[in-house]
């Protein structure tokens, strides 16, 4: 298959988006890639097909948990083995996701950065050929996002970078006379508006009057997602909630509820 057929048969579409046909032809030439292209733009399309067409794993380094599960899921559902490692896992789950992929069931692997030195995934590179490394969300690796993740600085597409973030991503990575594309950043389907007044009342009325649609109101600390969510379900709205404090499964669980559309409105920190 060339990535035209890929494309078609794997992902349903007759024809790529701007940006990304150069992106897959310069990484299936073996070259270094920096795509910089607005969210919703497809840079996940532009690791994938190539990812099917090298011969061994694609590594996509994600920081992100919910993005990865969403990510595996939509593969799995294609018809592409994938798998992820992060701390959702348990160390048993982990090492059978490694020994699944040293024989050959997955084509791609999503991995935390901090997984990236422990021993386990360290063994794990050693026994399998791995074609390309993938770093998804690159802006985390510059000087204004590397307190968010560390580990990132110890290891590519990115919707946020400016020219100062690029030139840290292509330092820091050592990319050699990479292909660089930026389609840009502007999504005329979204804006910012500023509401000044009681918060919670207006969100409250901004939820009711959106009753129909999904999603998800952001928090600073755990404590007001707790008492944001308790404030929706009290007015009969369809919330759950999302943060660092509760346990894997419940998580996962609420992280579902809200995929799946039973929990429609996501109450969270940025651990989300």
């Amino acid at each position: 298959m060339d990535m035209y057929e890929v494309l078609k048969r794997y992902f349903g579409y007759d024809g790529f988006r701007n940006g990304q046909e150069d992106l897959i032809g310069a990484i299936l030439s073996g070259r270094d890639v920096l795509g910089i292209m607005p969210t919703g733009a497809g840079k996940s399309i532009c690791y994938q097909v190539p990812a099917l067409l090298l011969p061994g794993i694609t590594v996509v380094i994600s920081p992100l948990i919910s993005l990865m599960k969403d990510q595996v899921r939509a593969l799995n559902e294609a018809g592409i083995h994938a798998a992820y490692i992060n701390s959702s896992l348990t160390e048993g789950q982990i090492y059978k996701a490694m020994e699944y992929a040293v024989q050959g069931r997955y084509k791609i692997i999503y991995v935390a950065p901090e997984r990236l030195l422990t021993p386990l995934f360290l063994d794990f590179a050693q026994r399998v050929q791995i074609s390309m490394v993938t770093v998804d969300e690159a802006h985390c690796i510059s000087q204004w996002g590397q307190d968010f993740r560390p580990s990132y600085l110890n290891i590519v597409f990115t919707a946020t970078a400016t020219e100062q973030v690029r030139d840290d991503i292509l330092c820091v990575l050592g990319l050699r006379s990479p292909k660089v594309l930026v389609t840009g950043f502007d999504r005329a389907n979204l804006y910012f508006e500023v509401r000044t007044g009681n918060k919670k009342a207006e969100l409250l009325d901004y939820v009711k009057e959106h009753r129909t649609e999904s999603g998800i109101v952001y928090c600073a600390t755990r404590k007001n997602v707790e008492e944001v969510c308790t404030m929706l379900q009290m007015e009969d709205i369809p919330a759950t909630r999302y943060h660092a404090g509760l346990s894997a499964e419940e998580r996962k669980r609420n992280q579902d509820l809200f995929i799946f559309d039973e929990k429609p409105v996501m109450v969270a920190t940025n651990a989300f």
